[in-house]
């Protein structure tokens, strides 16, 4: 072999071990960039277009989102109905109800006959409030971002959720969480399930001790004063930002507590949801100042999380994911003003015109069963007793619900269960809110800026249309590309993401992608 070869061998071999030696950095790189922390942030009821209204007068947290975030501009959910419970079941698993089983704040359960809500658990105790059955994760049928994590850490990674209600503080968070707390306005406290212990944590207990409420009492904002009576205070507080200061409150504690993130090789999970954004958009309408206000308070108590977490944690060491759980649509009085389209459908309405017309077909009886939001539960035993098609019973309810007007579309459970309805966007998302077991027997879509509601002083969410369903979407972090991105994205697609930065298997419900286009090559 002559002094070529060898040099070319030479060359060869020390090609390879640079190529290794390369590989090899880019791995420890990777393993570096795994955080120690995600923090998962749901601001209940917080429209997209919330970031783009008020984007000049942020300075704290929603501003370093957006100016160091990967913003997702064009994300959306691809269900209905676009409620609390669904959102936040999807946020963290990337199912939808057809899959996840979470199909509605409340439905009619047809095995107990009985209404239940996403979260309800007769088998467990509420923890630190009244003598009342707990809460659980026990309906949610699929795995959450937090469940893989603790499956592949052999359970060593710790997963907490947080919120004002239950079932934003608990179908993030997942079956394995550590723990859940959410706000019982009974007793003021934060409350807890025998699901997740025994008894509450004690820094938990001391956190209620200390009555951070009570300090409310009497306070205004925007004109509303806070109750002096501690039970009217309770509830009151939730449509104000105080609320959301006492969630903010509980989670540094908790933080601080569990020693969130500060495991070295470990990556913990906690989600924390803003309930407060929710009540107040209820009651005043998105294009109050209200809402206005809520939303530069919720800049802020950002900044004070992200602050905790950059102290704890360490700036680099987290990663944060920021969406909300559905939109609203405009106060029906707002829009007339401005000649444009609206108005109210009452539940009771929905279910007398059912009634009504089920009963002079087929004769006297409790022919509804339930009816919440968009859904209608038929007493299917009486239907079966009775012999009757439940396809055709199901249409002539239907056609009842269409005759009120203002109803676009109804759908009926034998119609998704053979696939049938029109082929566009709207019937995909009903047909992904649809779990055979659980739906209903007919849903209604209004036409929109219509809602089905109760109150006729007061806005709801739940249909198709973008206002309730164009939700912000950003990731920030190491490992995360900053900019705007306007390609269509569903918030579904948050944990396959989540999954593949923190090297784990995708949750068992997903039907997301990962976006690989925030994400540092």
């Amino acid at each position: 072999m002559g002094l070529h070869d060898n040099l070319k061998m030479l060359s060869l071999m020390i090609n390879k071990v640079l190529l290794f030696a390369l590989a090899a950095t880019q791995l420890a790189s990777a393993a570096a960039q795994k955080p120690r922390l995600v923090l998962t942030v749901v601001v209940d009821q917080f429209r997209y277009d919330y970031l783009t209204r008020f984007r000049s007068e942020y300075t704290g947290g929603l501003s370093r989102l957006l100016t160091q975030g990967a913003v997702c501009t064009n994300a959306n959910y691809q269900h209905v109905p676009a409620v609390t419970a669904v959102g936040h079941s999807t946020v963290m698993t990337g199912a939808t109800p057809s899959i996840s089983g979470i199909v509605a704040n409340d439905w009619w359960d047809r095995d107990d006959k009985v209404k239940v809500s996403s979260v309800s658990d007769a088998k467990t105790q509420l923890l630190g409030g009244a003598v009342l059955a707990g809460s659980s994760p026990r309906r949610l049928l699929v795995s959450t971002i937090g469940d893989e994590l603790k499956i592949a850490g052999a359970g060593k990674p710790k997963v907490i959720g947080i919120s004002l209600k239950d079932r934003a503080a608990i179908l993030p968070s997942g079956h394995m969480a550590n723990g859940a707390f959410w706000f019982d306005v009974k007793s003021g406290n934060f409350v807890s399930s025998s699901y997740y212990y025994d008894e509450l944590p004690g820094w938990a207990k001391d956190f209620n001790k200390a009555r951070q409420v009570e300090k409310y009492k009497g306070v205004t904002w925007q004109g509303h004063m806070q109750p002096d009576d501690l039970l009217k205070l309770y509830t009151e507080l939730e449509a104000t930002p105080f609320g959301n200061e006492l969630v903010e409150a509980f989670t540094e504690k908790a933080l601080a507590a569990e020693k969130l993130g500060t495991r070295e090789g470990l990556t913990d999970v906690l989600t924390v949801s803003f309930s407060s954004n929710d009540y107040v958009g209820h009651r005043y309408g998105p294009d109050s100042q209200e809402v206005h206000e809520i939303a530069l308070a919720t800049d802020k108590l950002l900044e004070k999380l992200f602050a905790a977490v950059d102290k704890q944690v360490g700036a680099n060491n987290y990663l944060v994911v920021m969406t909300a759980d559905h939109g609203v649509p405009p106060m029906v009085e707002a829009n007339l003003a401005r000649k444009m389209p609206g108005g109210r459908i009452l539940p009771a309405a929905v279910k007398t015109a059912v009634q009504a017309a089920l009963a002079a077909k087929y004769g006297a009886g409790e022919w509804v069963s339930g009816n919440y939001d968009l859904a209608v539960y038929l007493n299917q035993p009486l239907i079966a007793s009775l012999k009757l098609n439940l396809g055709e019973v199901q249409r002539e309810a239907g056609r009842a619900i269409l005759a009120l007007g203002h109803v676009a579309r109804v759908y009926t459970l034998e119609q998704m269960a053979r696939g049938e309805g029109l082929r566009d966007p709207i019937s995909q998302k009903v047909a992904n809110g649809y779990h055979l077991r659980r739906g209903p027997d007919v849903e209604l879509i209004p036409d929109p800026y219509w809602m089905v509601i109760t109150s006729v002083k007061e806005t709801t969410h739940a249909t198709p249309y973008s206002y309730d369903t164009h939700v912000p979407v950003i990731f920030m972090g190491p490992g995360i590309k900053a900019g705007q991105y306007a390609m269509p994205v569903a918030v579904n697609d948050i944990a396959p993401t989540l999954a593949s930065i923190l090297e784990i298997e995708t949750p068992s419900g997903n039907v997301g992608r990962v976006l690989t286009e925030i994400l540092v090559n």
